[in-house]
């Protein structure tokens, strides 16, 4: 098999590198002629660590990934939320890293970090220059084998706090956030590794003690359970030699063995429900499917976008387009112990999900009838390589790739597997998996319905979780022992950076048709596909002079979406997902966007498609009014969900009624309602015009070869269209609190800031982009380090500004906790009072220019990355030089002129702050504040008496 596919294995147990390391290579793979391969070279050092490393000189960027084979399945009933816990410890600082240094390295060596915990592994990753490898390893392995004597009560402490704000933010206070939790606890026996979500329960965070997590640590955190995976522009050589030093006399931990699948088992459908504060009552349904690996895996993933994904799905056809429901979907999701087939219905206002159910069960059904047809196995396959390849864009995206499949898989080169599986479904795999698995099978069916709302659950609950016995498999804590490695360097020494390489910024061509289309391009060729950005002018803000149809930008570009003259939407759908492409329109601000990703290969069949899109949308009013629909639900959704809430009272107060950014993209209830078929055919033809519009090419194709192609956009009729001026907004005379009540909510959104300057490349926006890095632009910002770091008010705060060819605002911002809002609020305007008056440091000033400095080396891989950029010449007609212009701004830029920006755009005296919360928790501590505070309803209207101070 391998030989047919031409792939090259070198497999060995030759020793490299020194004797005493014992550093064997496992396998090599290299990549032939056009095969789905992501060459590397495997190694395995004596203490069990497994080294993988890429090898891609494309850009001078290495990604560092380093992955545990240790998640929220091995955790223990009652000790929730343990390894999410630990990978915020693991942050904290190491003997050889002081708290909070670990982020502020990684950012002064230009790169970006992060980790993540799933049930099944934990990761920890830094993307950086590739003169920083060794830099990025010094910090990995201190925390690997250095960790527990710098692990404090009082760092514990804080991160608890912090994790509890995530899961507040991410489960408790969002709309539906505990439909995951919920089905796991009801779908898996008591004391299944599955039966708990990675965050863990509150209550179970409240218990844990430090020395708890110390030895959950030292159980599973050893090098021979994890794998380091290292890409980009670097050789095997200098990278055993670094992992060796650092790495290789680290002990081994205790041994780990890989735990057996666990599917869950049903003897009859389970409905559970809770009330949640939301507008669509929401079922869900889910039946225990395999672990992932099982040979019924890519069948049930066939099933799933039959079923419901896509516009040609069973659900999309019965649900949507017949306005049942606002949305429809199914998804086959696998973990290591087991799978989940997941069928979620969002059901309109005050409906009762006992009739969705029945209309669910009799959609499934219809598969029966419906059977699979080719086109549904060849849409699958296309689209599942057009997926394997896009994930190949970056170094991160293959060094992530070849790290899972080294953990789950322990073969980096899976992806040859996985293509022929993929490829290997057949009908009667379908048909087979459907009968085995879903047909007549049992399921947890769970009601989300709004508060006060109960009676409309699809069935009563007929469920309660048996906590008299467990399934928990006993992890074995005994004997553990914190051994640090004996070395023969100074661990203390951070490494010296080696000589940084020329960022190269991306050649480009451009030209202008003579309908005043403005194109830029650049050719790409590290994988076979190419990426087109269709910008036009104009979008929301083209409702700046009749505001009583904002919305309509967003309702033409979604109507884009639908029909055209020569195809229905499923069929132009089915069309694109057999080439693995996809073209999406969109409404923004300031401009309607088109999005074309394709395979080089499947290019000109693309095209054609786009030319229809474009041009001959058909406008149908049954597809108008089902989306008419929706926007208005979308609208009304909006006063349940905090955030928009923020949002929308907010930019209502900066920018003051009448003005267009005032209004959401989507429009007002009042202002959809108004809109008629007829006023979208208007405003499309009057408004998308070449004129006013920017094309972006990135990708695997030539200048000559791709402008040949383009001959359907040179024809695009040229209109004059006129973009509204700019208002300005108004004047802020005084600092004041506005708070809006959002009733139990479990945390409080705040939003500080004014209307500040439009964007400007090298002018004082970008001048103020460097000045508010150190206040609240970067994780290690003064912000972000008081509010999350030192007192744990919030799992994250910052501050920015946002202008563009239209003056925006400074924000800073942050969800916190409730009992925190207050608190919160001082921090902030101590913050921004501190940064005004008193400016930056000089050590603070260091860090930027370092940081921003040396990121260039990650600016410019991706094609999305190479496409923004490229926008963004186009969109502020900027000069070829720019990019060098701004280098020696940053580079000569002094802390006097920081801090004289600073005194001028922080204008702490003179800003909104908005916050919204639960009133009976956060209004009187608000109010012994120094702030007038004002109390709006969720439109940004007045209600109540304002306490004047």
């Amino acid at each position: 098999m391998l030989q047919k596919i031409g792939l090259s294995i070198v497999l060995t147990a030759s020793v490299v590198g020194a004797a005493d390391a014992q550093t064997k290579l496992v396998e090599k793979v290299t990549k032939k002629g056009d095969e789905l391969v992501i060459p590397y070279e495997k190694y395995k050092l004596a203490n069990g660590l497994t080294l993988i490393v890429h090898e891609d000189h494309s850009d001078p960027v290495v990604h560092v990934d380093v992955t545990y084979h240790v998640g929220s399945a091995r955790e223990e009933v009652g000790k929730s939320g343990f390894a999410h816990f630990f990978e915020h410890m693991m942050f904290q600082g190491s003997d050889n890293v002081a708290d909070e240094e670990h982020f502020k390295i990684v950012s002064d060596a230009g790169g970006t970090l992060n980790g993540t915990t799933n049930r099944d592994r934990t990761n920890y990753f830094e993307t950086l220059p590739s003169n920083q490898l060794e830099t990025a390893l010094w910090l990995e392995a201190d925390r690997m084998g250095f960790l527990l004597d710098a692990v404090t009560q009082q760092k514990f402490e804080v991160q608890r706090e912090t994790v509890k704000n995530e899961r507040g933010q991410s489960y408790d206070n969002r709309p539906y956030g505990l439909v995951y939790e919920k089905t796991s606890q009801n779908l898996y026996p008591f004391g299944h590794p599955y039966s708990w979500t990675t965050i863990g329960y509150i209550e179970d965070l409240n218990r844990v003690n430090v020395n708890d997590l110390k030895n959950f640590f030292l159980r599973w955190y050893g090098p021979n359970n994890a794998t380091i995976t290292v890409g980009g522009d670097v050789t095997p050589a200098e990278v055993i030699k670094l992992v060796e030093k650092y790495f290789g006399a680290i002990p081994a931990g205790p041994a780990v063995e890989d735990m057996k699948p666990m599917v869950a088992k049903l003897e009859k459908d389970r409905y559970i429900s809770y009330e949640d504060n939301v507008r669509f009552p929401m079922l869900r349904m889910t039946y225990p499917t395999p672990e992932a690996g099982h040979k019924d895996e890519p069948a049930l993933d066939v099933l799933a976008e039959i079923l419901g994904q896509g516009r040609n799905s069973i659900f999309y056809k019965n649900f949507v387009k017949e306005q049942k429901a606002l949305q429809a979907s199914a998804s086959n999701s696998t973990s290591e112990l087991a799978g989940e087939f997941g069928i979620t219905v969002m059901a309109f206002p005050n409906t009762s999900l006992a009739k969705m159910e029945e209309m669910l069960r009799n959609s499934i059904a219809e598969f029966e009838t419906r059977g699979v047809t080719d086109e549904d196995l060849q849409r699958y396959k296309a689209s599942a390589e057009s997926s394997l390849i896009n994930r190949m864009a970056s170094v991160s995206g293959k060094v992530s790739q070849l790290a899972a499949y080294e953990t789950f898989r322990s073969n980096p080169n899976y992806i040859q597997e996985e293509l022929r599986r993929i490829n290997a479904v057949t009908k009667a795999d379908v048909q087979r998996v459907y009968n085995q698995y879903i047909k007549g099978k049992n399921a947890v069916i769970l009601s989300v319905v709004p508060k006060g709302k109960a009676d409309l659950v699809a069935k009563a609950d007929n469920y309660t979780i048996d906590t008299s016995k467990s399934v928990a498999q006993p992890q074995d804590y005994s004997n553990l022992k914190y051994t640090k490695a004996v070395d023969s360097f100074d661990r203390s020494k951070r490494p010296v950076a080696g000589q940084a390489k020329a960022v190269t910024v991306p050649s480009y061509y451009t030209t202008k048709f003579k309908n005043g289309l403005k194109v830029i391009g650049t050719k790409s060729d590290e994988i076979p596909t190419v990426t087109l950005q269709l910008t036009i002018q104009g979008g929301h803000r083209l409702s700046a002079a009749n505001t009583g149809k904002a919305g309509i930008a967003s309702l033409t570009a979604a109507l884009l979406n639908e029909d055209t003259e020569n195809y229905t939407s499923e069929q132009f759908s089915s069309e694109l997902d057999k080439l693995g492409s996809s073209i999406r329109v969109g409404g923004g601000s300031e401009d309607t966007y088109i999005m074309v990703t394709s395979l080089k290969k499947n290019l000109d069949k693309t095209l054609a498609l786009l030319e229809e899109r474009m041009f001959r949308p058909k406008f149908a009013q049954d597809d108008f009014d089902r989306l008419k629909k929706q926007q208005l639900e979308g609208i009304a959704n909006q006063s349940t969900q905090p955030t928009a809430i923020a949002n929308n009272v907010y930019s209502k107060l900066l920018f003051g009624d009448g003005h267009i950014e005032s209004i959401p993209t989507s429009g007002t209830t009042a202002s959809v309602s108004s809109i008629t078929l007829d006023d979208v055919k208007q405003f499309y033809k009057a408004n998308y015009s070449p004129s006013v519009s920017e094309l972006v090419i990135v990708g695997d194709i030539a200048e000559k070869e791709i402008m040949g192609k383009l001959d359907f956009l040179k024809k695009w009729e040229k209109k004059n269209v006129t973009i509204p001026a700019d208002t300005k907004a108004p004047a802020i005379a005084k600092t004041k609190i506005y708070f809006v009540d959002k009733p139990d909510a479990a945390q409080s959104e705040i939003r500080i800031g004014y209307v500040a300057m439009p964007y400007d490349a090298t002018g004082n926006y970008y001048k103020t982009s460097l000045m508010n890095f150190a206040l609240g632009g970067a994780f290690n910002s003064r912000i972000n380090l008081n509010l999350r770091e030192d007192k744990g008010y919030t799992y994250g705060a910052r501050s920015g500004f946002g202008g563009s060819k239209y003056a925006g605002p400074f924000t800073a911002s942050a969800g916190v906790r409730a009992d925190a809002t207050a608190a919160s609020v001082i921090e902030f305007m101590k913050e921004i009072n501190d940064f005004r008056t008193k400016g930056i440091t000089e050590a603070e000033l260091q860090f930027m220019k370092n940081s921003i400095g040396q990121s260039d080396a990650r600016k410019y891989e991706t094609p999305g990355q190479k496409a923004g950029f490229l926008g963004r010449i186009l969109r502020f007609d900027l000069k070829k030089d720019y990019v060098a212009k701004q280098t020696q701004i940053l580079n000569t830029i002094t802390k006097q002129e920081i801090d004289a920006l600073a005194a001028k755009y922080l204008p702490s005296d003179k800003m909104h702050i908005v916050v919204v919360g639960d009133k009976k928790t956060v209004m009187p501590e608000l109010q012994k504040l120094s702030y007038e505070v004002i109390e709006l309803d969720t439109d940004g209207n007045p209600v109540g008496t304002s306490s004047v101070k």
